[in-house]
């Protein structure tokens, strides 16, 4: 090839250089990267949940490792919006990035809220709404599980954020494509899935749960073909903007979420095991496409063949 793929991706009305974005919850506010890698060459960091007072979140342990994983209940600990935008976003508008703020709220007022205080805030390019969050009593899940509750909290949000709006799925739901629908119908312009799935470990010797929360979210390289599969149902099923996610470690696992009708992906659990997996991936997504002639990221996506594409989701 004589020029360099392209990896630019436009994701309904947002626009990203590549197409890879840090996670929400493994990245921090962004800048305690800053030792390992260049933010700017990040497509997007989406930072951690903001909620509109801070929060200690769960007690310890809160952690722990699963097979091809990891377990986590944090509770979503933050410092608040109000504390974010104000010390924490003035440093991230020196990186060439898209800045996404993550929110969530226990009321759909507190939802409406913060999405408005982000929303004002100088720098911000997107809003991405958890709805999903498996390790909160109040608010996470409750939203995301209930079509209602989708509904309610997307169109309250929407009514008072005019940046593009992504709204994060769960997977603990019977059918994602018909909470997908539910968003998208209620203002969403783009979707990211999957979050977390819900689990527990046990400690033999001690006969209790690991986690002082009980249940955890898991991640991982474990989930990473349930995330496919839920990935590629909502694509086939629906013309929406997907950021996919779930056990992305390797630029092939990106590429394969890519194929399967994702327009970007988020990193998530890969930061901790490698503080610069994301730019890692980033490279490997350019060389295999400069590798086979690609010239365009975006020939990739949805670009999966199927022998059978009536029988792709029976078992």
């Amino acid at each position: 090839m004589s020029s360099l793929p392209s990896l630019a991706v436009q994701l309904g009305p947002l626009r990203l250089k590549n197409p890879v974005i840090t996670a929400s919850g493994t990245f921090g506010y962004g800048t305690e990267f800053l030792p390992y890698l260049d933010l700017g060459r990040l497509g997007g960091i989406c930072v951690k949940g903001l909620s509109l007072a801070p929060r200690l979140g769960n007690p310890p342990p809160r952690t722990c490792e699963t097979p091809a994983g990891m377990l986590n209940a944090i509770g979503l600990a933050n410092v608040g919006v109000e504390e974010f935008v104000t010390h924490k976003l003035p440093p991230l508008r020196a990186f060439d990035t898209a800045v996404i703020a993550n929110i969530f709220g226990e009321t759909v007022e507190e939802y409406a809220e913060v999405a408005r205080i982000v929303s004002a805030a100088p720098g911000m390019a997107a809003v991405e709404l958890n709805i999903s969050c498996p390790n909160t009593e109040r608010g996470g899940r409750v939203f995301g599980c209930d079509p209602d509750g989708t509904r309610r909290a997307v169109a309250a949000v929407r009514k008072v954020c005019p940046l593009p709006l992504i709204v994060k799925l769960t997977p603990n739901v019977t059918d994602i494509v018909a909470i997908a629908r539910v968003a998208v119908d209620s203002g969403a312009d783009i979707l990211s899935l999957v979050n977390t799935f819900l689990g527990i470990a046990v400690d033999l010797d001690r006969r209790r749960l690991v986690l002082a929360n009980g249940v955890g979210g898991v991640s991982g390289p474990a989930i990473k073909p349930q995330a496919l599969y839920l990935v590629h149902r909502v694509c086939s099923a629906m013309n929406v903007p997907v950021i996919g996610m779930g056990g992305i470690l390797t630029a092939r696992d990106a590429l394969e979420f890519l194929l399967v009708g994702a327009g970007a992906i988020q990193v998530g659990t890969a930061n901790f095991l490698d503080p610069a997996a994301s730019i890692k991936i980033l490279d490997g997504i350019g060389e295999f496409l400069a590798v086979r002639g690609i010239p365009d990221v975006n020939d990739l996506v949805g670009a999966l063949e199927s022998r059978s594409p009536r029988a792709e989701f029976s078992t």
